[in-house]
């Protein structure tokens, strides 16, 4: 990464004045993982904290061909017609042989990326587990001290791993297509436990009458699943992004939802418990960078690895003697 123009301090003054070319280049320093840029990024984190947190977090997927980024422009476009503020942190798949992604999202949202009242960040996945960069909660947090109050998560698509999504957002929802074949094939029941609203979507034209079948077999299906904790009951509704049909009814949900969950206290206990797993997963994962990184690991690794691939030890075995040759 290029040696940063502003210090943390100025990054921190331009993103609390929600001037968005800072907001981009603080949002590059977090990404970064340069170790002088980490420590730089962690001080600006530390500083903006204070102003964080006072947004709704949406996470969005849908399976392949469900009109993610068009329901995002049309949905966002509302949101700030009624004086939001919208961030839309677009997950780009990245190749696993050449790490390189399109990042074309700012192109299929052509008016909101012209609006001064959003901004969009598509990120690279960089092969991170369920289509999520690994500093996304990181650029939530930059974009809220930036005055956004609608931060918007688009994943790859449908995979097993959406949960990384579902741990870093308030409300979840998941697109689906009526008319495809089965309506519940491929889409796992832990996806739809994890949905707060499922929103079948391009119903327009010859396609309601297929629309109006799908939302009865979802809503069957979800009356099948016990309420979350929340207390919260997941519906179905149809819309028409192209159309922007049916957008204000699912935000009418999310402040409906977001009203439950303030006075039954689930949200801040959600927002707790989403921050302790954070704290868990940077842990876990510093803890085994500097593990593997240590100069005996390294040399005791290459022998073990050895003895694993020759047969002459189980894994298991390998893997608990290099660990405690660690600790020792």
């Amino acid at each position: 990464m290029a040696k940063q123009k502003f210090s943390v301090d100025q990054l921190s003054s331009l993103i609390l004045e929600e001037d968005r070319t800072g907001l981009s280049k603080a949002i590059t320093l977090v990404e970064s993982m340069l170790t002088r840029d980490r420590e730089e990024a962690e001080q600006l984190l530390n500083k903006i904290l204070p102003y964080t947190g006072a947004s709704v977090r949406i996470g969005i997927t849908g399976v392949p061909g469900v009109g993610k980024s068009t329901f995002i422009e049309s949905f966002g476009s509302i949101l700030i017609e009624q004086g939001h503020k919208v961030a839309i942190l677009a997950i780009d798949p990245s190749s696993i042989q050449s790490k390189g992604s399109i990042l074309g999202d700012k192109t299929r949202m052509e008016t909101l990326a012209t609006n001064p009242n959003a901004f969009i960040r598509p990120s690279p996945t960089g092969g991170t587990l369920g289509g999520v960069a690994s500093r996304t909660r990181e650029a939530i947090l930059l974009c809220e001290a930036a005055g956004y109050d609608v931060i918007i998560i688009e994943t790859v698509g449908v995979g097993q791993s959406e949960i990384a999504v579902k741990q870093m957002t308030d409300f979840f929802l998941l697109l689906m297509l009526a008319g495809a074949g089965d309506e519940l094939q491929g889409i796992k029941r832990g996806i739809m436990e994890m949905a707060d609203l499922v929103a079948i979507n391009k119903v327009d034209g010859n396609n309601r009458q297929a629309a109006s079948l799908a939302r009865a077999t979802y809503a069957n299906a979800l009356h099948l699943m016990p309420m979350g904790e929340s207390k919260w009951q997941t519906n179905v509704v149809t819309c028409s992004a192209i159309k922007r049909e049916g957008l204000n009814e699912i935000w009418n949900i999310i402040q409906k939802f977001q009203k439950l969950l303030k006075t039954n206290g689930f949200w801040d206990k959600n927002r707790n418990q989403q921050q302790q797993h954070w704290f868990k997963e940077i842990f876990t994962r510093q803890l085994v960078n500097r593990f593997e990184n240590d100069d005996n690991v390294k040399a005791q690794l290459k022998i073990v690895q050895k003895q694993v691939e020759n047969g002459e030890v189980v894994p298991s075995a390998a893997a608990k003697a290099l660990i405690e040759s660690f600790w020792k």
